[in-house]
């Protein structure tokens, strides 16, 4: 029976995602927080104006 093995290029695309940036970090807390506070002052804003 052959034995499964994990081609190359899916190793090579695992270490590009464990790479250290060297761009700015954000926690996700913050970003989800932030997507959420926006789309509800959208939708507000979208009440607002399309109703007058």
């Amino acid at each position: 029976m052959p034995t499964l093995s994990t081609p190359q290029s899916q190793a090579g695309v695992l270490s590009f995602y464990d790479a250290p940036e060297k761009g700015p970090r954000m926690n996700a807390r913050i970003f989800l927080v932030g997507v959420f506070l926006f789309s509800i002052l959208i939708i507000i804003f979208d009440h607002f104006v399309a109703y007058k």
